[in-house]
């Protein structure tokens, strides 16, 4: 499981880092993807906490810093739309 989510969050750093450089008419859909890629994470973090695998100190810090992060793709997501 910690191999997954080490892999998703790669791709999702990967998506966002590729935003930054694309053009305009690329961007809205990179980042619509890196917004995928973070739900995505904060399921298996669910899913890891869910089971155990994860103490509760450690899986609130992570989700905080993770809705953080969901508040600004979200933004960007949205200055984009416009």
């Amino acid at each position: 499981m910690g191999e997954k989510i080490n892999t998703i969050f790669t791709d999702l750093i990967e998506l966002v880092l590729t935003a930054s450089y694309v053009s305009k008419e690329h961007k809205l859909v990179i980042v619509q993807k890196a917004s995928l890629k973070l739900d995505i994470l904060k399921f298996f973090l669910q899913l890891t906490w869910n089971l155990k695998a994860l103490d509760n100190k450690k899986f609130a810090d992570i989700s905080a810093q993770l809705a953080e992060v969901g508040k600004m793709i979200g933004g960007w997501q949205k200055q984009l739309s416009k």
